[in-house]
C-alpha cells in the first residue's frame, strides 16, 4: 500500500466523521488517528465492512495509561488520561491501520466491538484487567491474565512495578479457601446449561497442570458423554508481567526478557522487539547483521517446529518420534552455541545489529546440519505423516475456514492450512528477507494434519533460507554505527576516554530514543508476532505492547473442539502450537 493509499484511507475518515476523527502522523508510517469514544465503533465498523479492500482482521487491542506522559501527541486531546487502542489489518492492502480512543479517569467505559470480531473478547478483558477500562456489551468482562482477588489494574502507572514495592506474599488459610472457592466452575456464569432435555452435562477439569497441554493451562469441558458440547480455556497461570518490565527496563536491558516470552523461538522475539525499537531510532542494520539473524531466526524456526512435531506426534500417540525429534534440536543448539553462548535464551540480538561477528568454522557446522536434517524430515514424513493411526486422528479434526482464521486473528501456519498463502516475510519483509527464495507452504482442509503438513515443509523451507544465507554471507560490519545502537561496537572502547564513557553509559542507561510510536511484526514461529512500543523520550518505554500469535490462536480453541470428542482435543491443542508464555506473557 503506497502513502497516496494510506492518506486516502484517513482523508475519507475525517470527511466522514468530521471533527470525531483527528489524523495523527506516526513514526512508523502507519495510519494512525484519534476517534471519539462515542462513535469509535460506527469508524471500526466502517473499516472491516464498507470500504473497498477492508480492514477484516482485528491484530490487537490495548490501552496507555496517559496521565505520566511528557511528550504527548500534537493530534492528542489534551484531557485523555488513557488511550484505548486498535490495530487492524487488511490483507488486501498488506497494510495495518491504527486507531485510537482517548478517555478520561471519571469514566474509564467503551461499548464492546466483540459483535464485530469474536476474537475482541479476550483482548476486551485484558484491558479491563490491567487497565480497568470497562467495555459495555461485552459478554464476560472479568479478569483474565491476573487471580480474580487481584487488586489494582498492573499495567496503570500507578501500580507497583516490583515485588518488592508490595510487601511479601502472604496466603493465610482464611485467603486460600477464598482462593480456592473463586476457582470453582460455575457453568452459569458462561452462559451454559447443566443439563438437556435429554441428558445431565459433565463437567470435566483439564488442567491446570495436565500434561497434553503444552504449559499451565485450564480447560473446562462441558461433555455429553464423550462428545464435546462447549468448553472455556482459563488462562494466566504463566503471566510475568511482561509488558510491565519493559517500563523499568532500559531499550537495551529488555531485550532478554523477550527471549522468555515465545521461549521455544529464541532470537525471533528478539527480532521482533528490535524492529519495532530500530523503526523509533531510525536504524538502519548493515547486511552482514541482516543475514546473521535471519540465518539463526530461520535455525529456531526448526528448533521449535522439531519440539513441537516430537510432542504432536506424543500427543496423539506415538511414543518414539518425541525422542529422534529432540535429538536433531540438540544439534540445532551446538550451532546456537557455538556462535551466541548459550542455547534456548541466547540474547544475542542488539539495537543495531548482533552481538558480536560469527566465530571461525561457523560455516562448516551449518553445512553439516544442512547435509544432515533433509533425510531426517524424510524419515519423519514416513514415521508421523504417513502412520495410518497418525492421519486418523488428525484428518477432519478441529477444521476452520481461511474466513474463520482471519475473523479471528490467525497467523502464521495455521492460517496457510486454510489455502491461504499469506507469510510476512514475503509480503512485509524485515531484515533483508527479500534476497532470498523460499516458497510458501499451503493445504487446503485447515484441520490438523494440514497444519502439521505446512510445519512440516516449512522446516525445509528454512533450511533452504539458512543455506542461502551460508552461501552468500555478506563481508562487513555486523551491527551499525549509528550513535544509538547498543551497546556501540567496542573497537575502540579501551583506547581513548570517550568511547569508554559512551559504552558505559549506552550499557548502563541505555539509549534515549525519539519521541513516537513504532509496531515492528515478523513472521515467527507461530505466526505473527509484534511489538508496539512507546517512546516519550526517555531511556525507557514508557509502553511495550506484545502481541503474540499464540493469544488468539487459543481463543479459538472452543470453536475447533465444539462436536469433537474428548480425545480430539489433545490433536487441536497439539496442532496448535502453542507456548503458554507466549499466551500470558
Amino acid at each position: 500500500m503506497t502513502a497516496a493509499q494510506t492518506d486516502h484511507i484517513l482523508e475519507t475518515l475525517g470527511a466522514r466523521y468530521g471533527a470525531d476523527v483527528t489524523i495523527q502522523p506516526a513514526l512508523d508510517g502507519l495510519a494512525t488517528c484519534w476517534c471519539s469514544r462515542g462513535r469509535v465503533h460506527d469508524v471500526l465498523k466502517y473499516l472491516k465492512d464498507q470500504i473497498q479492500a477492508p480492514y477484516k482482521m482485528l491484530y490487537d487491542l490495548t490501552a496507555v495509561d496517559e496521565r505520566m506522559r511528557l511528550n504527548r501527541s500534537p493530534a492528542k486531546p489534551d484531557f485523555a488520561d488513557f488511550t484505548v487502542l486498535y490495530h487492524l489489518f487488511s490483507f488486501e492492502r498488506n497494510e495495518y491501520i491504527r486507531i485510537k480512543t482517548p478517555l478520561e479517569s471519571d469514566s474509564l467505559s467503551m461499548d464492546t466491538v466483540t459483535d464485530l470480531w469474536p476474537n475482541a473478547n479476550w483482548y476486551e478483558r485484558e484491558v479491563w484487567d490491567m487497565f480497568g477500562i470497562r467495555f459495555a456489551g461485552h459478554p464476560h468482562l472479568e479478569r483474565i491474565l491476573m487471580p480474580k482477588r487481584w487488586v489494582g489494574h498492573p499495567l496503570r502507572k500507578d501500580h507497583p512495578a516490583r515485588g518488592t514495592e508490595m510487601g511479601p506474599f502472604q496466603l493465610p488459610p482464611d485467603k486460600t479457601e477464598a482462593e480456592q472457592e473463586l476457582l470453582r466452575f460455575r457453568p452459569e456464569e458462561w452462559g451454559m446449561k447443566r443439563s438437556s432435555e435429554n441428558s445431565d452435562f459433565i463437567f470435566l477439569n483439564v488442567g491446570p497442570q495436565h500434561p497434553g497441554t503444552h504449559g499451565v493451562l485450564r480447560i473446562v469441558l462441558q461433555l455429553d458423554g464423550e462428545q464435546i458440547i462447549d468448553c472455556v480455556p482459563e488462562i494466566g497461570f504463566h503471566h510475568r508481567a511482561a509488558e510491565k518490565m519493559g517500563e523499568r527496563q532500559s531499550w537495551h536491558t529488555y531485550i532478554p526478557y523477550t527471549d522468555r516470552v515465545d521461549y521455544l523461538g529464541g532470537v525471533m522475539n528478539n527480532l521482533a522487539y528490535l524492529t519495532a525499537v530500530e523503526k523509533l531510532a531510525g536504524i538502519a542494520v548493515p547486511p552482514r547483521g541482516q543475514v546473521i539473524r535471519v540465518m539463526l531466526s530461520e535455525l529456531f524456526r526448526i528448533i521449535s517446529h522439531l519440539v513441537w512435531y516430537g510432542t504432536f506426534a506424543q500427543d496423539v500417540g506415538q511414543m518414539s518420534p518425541v525422542f529422534y525429534t529432540f535429538n536433531d534440536r540438540e544439534r540445532a543448539f551446538a550451532m546456537i552455541e557455538a556462535i551466541t553462548g548459550a542455547r534456548m535464551h541466547p540474547n544475542w540480538f542488539r539495537i543495531g545489529g548482533v552481538a558480536d561477528d560469527l566465530p571461525r568454522g561457523w560455516d562448516d557446522m551449518f553445512r553439516d546440519f544442512i547435509r544432515y536434517f533433509p533425510p531426517r524430515l524424510r524419515e519423519y514424513d514416513r514415521v508421523v505423516m504417513a502412520n495410518r493411526i497418525f492421519k486418523a486422528r488428525t484428518k477432519g479434526i478441529g477444521v476452520i475456514t481461511k474466513d474463520e482464521a482471519i475473523e479471528w486473528g490467525m497467523t502464521g501456519p495455521g492460517l496457510r492450512a486454510c489455502g491461504y498463502e499469506w507469510d510476512f516475510r514475503k509480503k512485509q519483509p524485515y531484515s533483508g528477507i527479500e534476497q532470498f527464495e523460499f516458497d510458501i507452504p499451503t493445504a487446503t482442509h485447515g484441520d490438523c494434519y494440514d497444519r502439521a503438513a505446512v510445519r512440516v515443509e516449512e522446516m525445509r523451507q528454512s533450511l533452504r533460507i539458512i543455506e542461502q544465507c551460508v552461501n552468500h554471507m555478506p563481508d562487513g560490519p555486523y551491527k551499525s554505527d549509528h550513535p544509538l545502537a547498543t551497546p556501540p561496537i567496542k573497537d575502540r572502547t579501551m583506547h581513548d576516554i570517550e568511547t569508554l564513557i559512551t559504552h558505559f553509559l549506552g550499557v548502563t542507561w541505555g539509549p534515549v530514543m525519539p519521541v513516537g510510536e513504532a509496531l515492528g511484526a515478523i513472521e515467527a514461529t507461530k505466526g505473527n508476532n509484534g511489538y508496539y512500543v512507546i517512546s516519550d523520550g526517555s531511556t525507557v518505554s514508557y509502553r511495550t505492547r506484545i502481541r503474540t500469535p499464540s493469544f488468539p490462536h487459543m481463543q479459538m480453541l472452543p470453536m475447533m473442539c465444539r462436536g469433537r470428542m474428548v480425545p480430539d482435543l489433545l490433536a487441536v491443542l497439539g496442532a496448535m502450537d502453542f507456548v503458554l508464555a507466549d499466551i500470558d506473557r
